[in-house]
């Protein structure tokens, strides 16, 4: 874990930061749809949750497209 930590710090800082935005937008709308804070919290965490790791999933594909023999050698 530690190893994929290290060669994917870049991408998962990218993600985080990614994610913290993500929540934020998605609790003042939710708030602003249902007007219910714990109701606006829950969904603001599910949806960008999925979308986090959906996210990292994309990047990975893209540069795997980008890239195939770096993708390639990074797999060895």
């Amino acid at each position: 874990m530690a190893r994929f930590i290290r060669r994917h710090r870049r991408m998962l800082q990218k993600t985080g930061t990614y994610y913290v935005m993500h929540v934020t937008v998605a609790a003042a709308v939710a708030y602003a749809v249902t007007g219910d804070l714990l109701m606006a919290f829950t969904l603001s965490l599910l949806e960008p949750t999925v979308q986090a790791v959906a996210f990292f999933v994309h990047e990975k594909l893209w540069a795997r497209a980008a890239s195939p023999e770096a993708a390639l050698a990074a797999a060895a």
